[in-house]
């Protein structure tokens, strides 16, 4: 089963880092804003195929080797997922030189080609298209914490009928192999992480609403129907996200208060079924929709710009991967690599939005 599980993030991570370069809009290339009249450039294109074939061939080599461990060897199950780690870090390592390495090349091409230097720079900032933004509203995604609340209250009066150690951790197949001693902070322990997550989406999805919807200066009318499907995608993908993690938070604490409430196979099934969907769902998010949307097809037909850009703002991303712009209110914003948001660095709200929760959740698990 912990070869299966591997294998599957595996190949996951490998067709996802490969793809990149494919999901994102044309107009952004490794970091770096190129205008639209040069988004065909040849060298672009070879950059993209070379960072796409040098990093499916190392995630081709790992699944090998790791199913040849897996499958031909007799490694212990901790040896095995040592290497499974290892493998999954080489591939986001490789992954991440081949980005910085064209991150330089194209800013450096952009230079010397002067792309860009005779067009008039325009930032279109689409305030009208809130109102069709159909991202969901937050007091949904503050639902799920109704149930988290309701499981600690339930937790609390069944505490003298609970077991003396507490479950803190689940290994592969489905059966708790760490424990701590039971008080009233480590049952409920589980719960407040989930909280946490939980609140930390709220928040998420609250700042992300209000951000700006930025356009595309030359095709204005198509990228305003992809960004808004981006927004919404996005939203409803971490509603999914938060659903799935409280579902699957209180079945294990129900089976910490009650240890008859499943069995060993309901113990696997249901966090793989966890993984599983998890995985289908964020493929289908990045190559159903990609960044921004600009997987989206579109039947609408621009208007001819001449002459325009978009505003070119290199100078606030930090290698093309950190956004630091004190004067940008906005707290996320869209990534130049990858799909989703990342957070405005130069916003000290995002680091308490992002950060301070993960601080939460640390403190929790050390003292348990």
């Amino acid at each position: 089963m912990i070869v299966s599980i591997f294998l599957a993030i595996i190949i996951f991570l490998t067709l996802i880092q490969a793809a990149i370069p494919r999901l994102l809009k044309k107009t952004i290339v490794f970091g770096v804003t190129i205008p639209e009249l040069y988004v065909e450039d040849e060298k672009l294109s070879s950059y993209k195929k070379i960072y796409s074939t040098i990093t499916l061939l190392v995630g081709l080599l790992g699944i090998l080797l790791l199913a040849f461990w897996g499958f031909g060897s007799q490694l212990r199950e901790e040896t095995f997922v040592i290497i499974g780690l290892i493998i999954q870090f080489s591939i986001l390592i490789t992954s991440m030189i081949l980005y910085l390495y064209f991150h330089i090349q194209t800013t450096k091409r952009k230079r010397e080609m002067k792309w860009g230097e005779n067009l008039k720079k325009v930032r279109v900032a689409d305030l009208a298209s809130r109102s069709n933004d159909e991202m969901l509203p937050s007091f949904i995604f503050a639902l799920p914490m109704a149930i988290t609340i309701g499981l600690i209250v339930y937790t609390v009066s069944q505490y003298s009928a609970m077991p003396d150690m507490i479950p803190t951790h689940w290994g592969p197949n489905g059966q708790p192999d760490a424990f701590s001693e039971k008080s009233p902070f480590s049952v409920i322990a589980l719960l407040l992480i989930l909280l946490v997550v939980q609140g930390m989406m709220v928040a998420i999805n609250t700042f992300t609403k209000k951000s700006g919807v930025k356009l595309n200066a030359a095709r204005r009318n198509s990228s305003r129907i992809q960004q808004l499907s981006f927004r919404k995608y996005t939203s409803w993908f971490m509603f999914l996200t938060t659903v799935l993690l409280t579902i699957l938070f209180g079945f294990l604490q129900l089976t910490t208060i009650h240890g008859e409430f499943a069995g060993s196979m309901m113990m696997m099934v249901l966090p793989l079924g966890f993984f599983l969907i998890i995985l289908l769902a964020t493929a289908f998010y990045a190559f159903k929709v990609g960044q921004g949307g600009s997987r989206i097809k579109t039947e609408v037909i621009d208007e001819e710009t001449p002459g325009i850009t978009d505003l070119d703002d290199d100078q606030y991303w930090k290698a093309g991967v950190f956004y630091v712009n004190k004067n940008d209110p906005s707290i996320f914003v869209e990534k130049r690599f990858g799909v989703g948001w990342t957070i405005n660095f130069g916003n000290p709200i995002g680091y308490l939005v992002m950060i301070g929760p993960l601080l939460i959740i640390f403190v929790i698990s050390f003292l348990l």
